[in-house]
C-alpha cells in the first residue's frame, strides 16, 4: 500500500518560497504520474501540475504559473514543489497524489495527508 506524506509548508510572509517534498513509500514513482494539488478553505481542489515518469509537468494555471515548479527525485522517491514568490492567495492546504499509473488522472486515488500553507501580507 503506498504512503505519500507531504512536509515544507508553514507560514511565510507575502514573496516568500517554500518547498513542499511529498516522500512515497510503497511504491516507486518514478514508474507512475505523480500530481500536485491545494484546496484552500471553502473553495474547490485545484490541481496545480503533474509531473509525469518521464519528470515533464504539465501546465499549470495561471494563477501559480511562473512562481511554482513541481520536479521529483526518483533516487530518493521525493517529489517536489518549488514555491517562490508566494501570495496570500496561496494560502490552502496542498496535497500530492497518484493513481498509481503510468498516465496521469485527473482524479487520482492515492493522497498524502497534506500540508498547510499559509501566505500573510
Amino acid at each position: 500500500q503506498v504512503q505519500l506524506v507531504e512536509s515544507g509548508g508553514g507560514s511565510v510572509q507575502a514573496g516568500g518560497s517554500l518547498r513542499l517534498s511529498c516522500a512515497a513509500s510503497g511504491a516507486i514513482l518514478s514508474r507512475y504520474c505523480m500530481g500536485w494539488f491545494r484546496q484552500a478553505q471553502g473553495k474547490a481542489r485545484e490541481v496545480i501540475t503533474f509531473v509525469r515518469v518521464d519528470g515533464r509537468t504539465t501546465s499549470y494555471p495561471d494563477s501559480v504559473k511562473g512562481r511554482f515548479t513541481a520536479s521529483k527525485d526518483n533516487a530518493k522517491n521525493t517529489l517536489y514543489l518549488q514555491m517562490n514568490n508566494l501570495k496570500p492567495e496561496d494560502t490552502a492546504m496542498y496535497y500530492c497524489a497518484t493513481d498509481l499509473k503510468s498516465y496521469c488522472m485527473s482524479q487520482p486515488n492515492y493522497w498524502g495527508q497534506g500540508t498547510q500553507v499559509t501566505v500573510s501580507s
